[in-house]
This record gives structure tokens, C-alpha cells and sequence, in this order.
């Protein structure tokens, strides 16, 4: 197949390039690239009309719910929807059912998504059953695939056995992902604890319980010389905690999903409590909100991500308190980069593809995709200007639990090439 007229950009692009470039790819590998490449008989072509294409990008944080919650989402279909927002790869979050815990869910679900476009790493329970009392078979769960262990959902509560996980992944050279939360300090919590909450009369999750875990974390990765990866952080202080963390040179990584850095708490309100602006972390303030750009822009925070998490209709269309947290997320991901730092001209491109192809990959000890000739065909197209709608007719999702339904979005991936597929988001 062959790709023409499109601009070639990658993380270390340090301006866009002015002349566009041909890409032919046969069996799944670049054969060619140059500024022209005549078309063979018969063969399929692409026009790109001046997108750009890049190395494919990574969403290290998503809930495909296989398996045993395939009425929320399965690995085919969340496979469709990170193809529809540019990923070539997504890690996902071991709480299913049964919890990936053991050797054989992990190669399971490897197994299920080898004819897909989409690259699954899974990631596998810190704890067995996620129970957080103890070590699951973290040795057994990398040889079967497993790239990093997280009890997400929870947090591994426990400060021994987050200190014991610590030291045997850094034996087998994988970071310990955690939801940093202090349920003690954070339940019942339904949103952001503030002035917003205390308006609405909601109990709220105030930003301590999730920075004295992260501080927790961050001591036990100093000790043990682990790395510990912080998931989606969300407040001002964690992002300060991390920063200082990274001075004093500890082996810790944090990512950040687009609704924290675009929305706030005031949606809840604006919106008349509708559930989809319901997460957890919670939608935090505007200064939060800030302090994400801010910490991207520095290089604190390593990557975007979207904590994709499907949930049915019927779940979500209850009263706010007794709603699950989650929202999707692939599709919208690209689309609230462009607005809130593209278009703000908060982060130059390289960087914003910094954080979306190649630090993914770097915290997961994951081969970075290279746009050139005699490697995998493994690549994103995709424009910053294209305006779109986001509706339950292109959602590829199995659910549709998003603030963005309905909204016009501007910026979109074209079409992702991997594995020796070409998914084109029509």
C-alpha cells in the first residue's frame, strides 16, 4: 500500500517540515519513503493531503473490561476505538473478571488481540484477586506478557506489600503502576472536596488523599530503588511532589489524562449532575487543571493517557452518587490536546508526541516505533485542524459514557498502520 503527501513529525522534529513525503508499506514493513513514489499497478493508495504521520502512538492506561464485563467493552472493540484516536498500543488495567492475576489471563488476553491493528500490553495485579493482601505471581505474569503491575482501581494499600512489589519488580526490571488514593481520607467521596462540593451538597474527595499516597509511594521507591509510576495524577501538590521527587533523582513517572487537564469540577455543576463528568480521580479546580499543562510542559509529567473506562447506560444513567467513576476516553484524547495545548501554543508538537509515543514506551521498557525505512510499518495520521463531531454513530466503544458526546472537536487521527493493517477513521 502506498501513503502519499504527508508530513513526516516525531518527538524530535524541531519544526514542521515544509515538503511532504511518500511511504509505500509491503508485508507490514517500509519499503520506501521519499518526496515522490510512483503508484505500482493495482496497488491500494492513500492520500493524505498534507496530514501529518508520526511513529504510532501509545495509551498506557486503558480498562478493555476483558474478561467477564464484556457488556461494558471488549479487547476487539476498545481495539476499534484507540485505532479511531491514533493508538497503535494500549496497556490494560487489570481489573476484570477474573483480575489479571495469573499467567493465564495475561496470555489470554495476548492471545485474543494478535490479529487486531492494536498492540495489547497487559499489565498485571500487583496483589492476587486484587485484594491487596498478597504478591501475586509477578515473575510468572512477565514471562506470559505482563509489561508492568498495578492493582488499579484500588490502590495497593498496603505500605509493606507496595514496598515487597517494589523490590521484586525492580528484579524484573517493570515499574509498579499505582492509583494513589488514601481511601480512609478520599470515601465516600462522589467529587472534587471544595466550594463546588460544598455548594452541591455532594461528599467530596479532597486532593490530600491522593498526595499522601503519592508522597508514600515516592519514600518507598527511594528505599527500595524501584520505580513506581503514578497513575492519572490530578492535583497541584502531586505534581510538586513528583517534580521535587525527580530532582532528588527517585525512579518515579506519573501520566495525566486530557479531563484533567480541560475540565473542572464546575462541569458537575454547569451540567446538572450528569454522571459522565463523574471519574477518579475526580475533576479537580482550575488550578489543577493548570498545574497539568504546566507539568507537561516541564517534562514532570512523562505521558498522556486516557484511563479509558467503559460502563454501561444502565450504569451510568442513575442518580450521580450511586454512578460509577470512568468516562471514555480514546477517541476525544487527540482532539483535547490540540485545544488545551497545541492551540494554546502551550507545547510545541515534538513534545506533545513526546509524551504520546515515546515515554509510553520508555516506562514500559516497550520498543519505540521509527518512521523510516526497513522497519515495522507502525504509524499515526491525523491533522490539527479538522473539525469533527463526537456521536454514538462513530463511537466504536461498546459504551458511550463520555462528556464529549455531541461535541464539536477539532483535530482528529486519519488512520493508524500497524501489524500490516490500515484502519482508516471514516
Amino acid at each position: 500500500m502506498l501513503f502519499r503527501n504527508l508530513i513526516p513529525v516525531d518527538s524530535k522534529s524541531k519544526s514542521v517540515p515544509s515538503v511532504t513525503v511518500d511511504i509505500r508499506v509491503e508485508n507490514g514493513i517500509i519499503t520506501e519513503m521519499s518526496d515522490s513514489i510512483e503508484p505500482k499497478k493495482d496497488e491500494e493508495v492513500f492520500d493524505g493531503k498534507g496530514a501529518f504521520v508520526s511513529p504510532g502512538w501509545m495509551d498506557m492506561h486503558v480498562h478493555l473490561r476483558e474478561p467477564g464485563l464484556e457488556h461494558k467493552e471488549t479487547i476487539e472493540t476498545g481495539c476499534a476505538a484507540a485505532a479511531a484516536g491514533g493508538f497503535t498500543a494500549v496497556a490494560c488495567m487489570p481489573n476484570t473478571i477474573p483480575a489479571i492475576h495469573t499467567r493465564d489471563v495475561v496470555e489470554y488476553i495476548v492471545n485474543k488481540a494478535k490479529r487486531l491493528p492494536v498492540d495489547v500490553y497487559p499489565i498485571g495485579c500487583v496483589s492476587k484477586e486484587r485484594k491487596g493482601e498478597s504478591l501475586a505471581e509477578m515473575g510468572d505474569m512477565k514471562d506470559g506478557g505482563a509489561v508492568a503491575f498495578s492493582d488499579d482501581g484500588d490502590p495497593v494499600y498496603n505500605a509493606k506489600l507496595m514496598r515487597t512489589a517494589l523490590d521484586y519488580a525492580s528484579m524484573l526490571d517493570v515499574p509498579v503502576i499505582n492509583h494513589e488514593e488514601d481511601l480512609d481520607l478520599s470515601r465516600p467521596g462522589h467529587m472534587n472536596e471544595g466550594r463546588v462540593s460544598s455548594r452541591l451538597g455532594l461528599e467530596g474527595t479532597p486532593g490530600i488523599a491522593e498526595e499522601v499516597m503519592i508522597a508514600r509511594d515516592i519514600l518507598l521507591a527511594e528505599l527500595t530503588g524501584g520505580h513506581v509510576h503514578v497513575a492519572h495524577i490530578s492535583t497541584r501538590r502531586g505534581v510538586e511532589l513528583v517534580r521535587d521527587a525527580k530532582k532528588r533523582g527517585i525512579n518515579v513517572t506519573t501520566e495525566v489524562c486530557p479531563h484533567h487537564f480541560d475540565l473542572t469540577d464546575e462541569e458537575i455543576e454547569r451540567s446538572g449532575f450528569d454522571t459522565n463528568y463523574k471519574m477518579h480521580p475526580p475533576l479537580r479546580t482550575e488550578d489543577d487543571v493548570e498545574a497539568m499543562i504546566e507539568g507537561l510542559a516541564d517534562g514532570t509529567i512523562d505521558a498522556i493517557c486516557t484511563d479509558h473506562a467503559p460502563h454501561s447506560i444502565e450504569e451510568k444513567e442513575v442518580e450521580f452518587i450511586y454512578a460509577p467513576n470512568g468516562i471514555l476516553g480514546l477517541q476525544t484524547a487527540w482532539s483535547v490536546v490540540v485545544c488545551r495545548l497545541l492551540d494554546t501554543k502551550r507545547m510545541p508538537l515534538a513534545d506533545v508526541l513526546e509524551r504520546l509515543i515515546d515515554a509510553p514506551r520508555r516506562i514500559l521498557r516497550l520498543t519505540i516505533p521509527q518512521l523510516k525505512k526497513g522497519e515495522q510499518a507502525n504509524f499515526t495520521i491525523f491533522n490539527t485542524d479538522e473539525k469533527w463531531t463526537y456521536t454514538t454513530k462513530n463511537n466504536k466503544s461498546r459504551s458511550r459514557n463520555s462528556p464529549y458526546l455531541n461535541a464539536e472537536l477539532k483535530g482528529r487521527a486519519v488512520g493508524i498502520c500497524n501489524k500490516g493493517q490500515w484502519v482508516f477513521n471514516q
